[in-house]
């Protein structure tokens, strides 16, 4: 019985080989000379140790709320297609709702300007 169990113990090996050991020679091996440019900000835009109640810029969270909008459409999008024959129109008449809700959420956005990036 042990036996059957065997490929999955060398998955899971081979697995944490596969993404430990790279880490430990780059670790090892790799310099550390951090320096003024690798420590600047890159992707915010902002001080990496500034005053931590500064205001961020309203177009942050239109952006989250935008991205939160289309990953919640697709991920509710591909199982309801794969069942549509079985649900029947119940089925159908649920997603147009939740796809209206979303809809809605767009215009909202694209009212705001959170499209428009200057």
């Amino acid at each position: 019985m042990l036996a059957n169990y065997l490929p999955i113990l060398l998955f899971i090996v081979v697995g944490l080989l596969v993404g430990v050991v790279p880490m430990l020679l780059g670790w090892m091996l790799g310099p550390s000379r951090p320096d003024s440019e690798k420590n600047s900000p890159y992707e915010c835009g902002f001080e990496a140790f500034e005053d931590t109640r500064m205001k961020f810029d309203v177009r942050y969270y239109l952006v989250a709320i935008l991205f939160i909008i289309f990953d919640l459409e697709i991920a509710f999008l591909f199982p309801w297609a794969v069942v549509l024959q079985e649900i029947g129109i119940f089925g159908f008449l649920s997603m147009m709702l939740f796809l209206g809700i979303l809809i809605i959420g767009f215009i909202y956005e694209w009212k705001k300007g959170a499209l428009e990036w200057e």
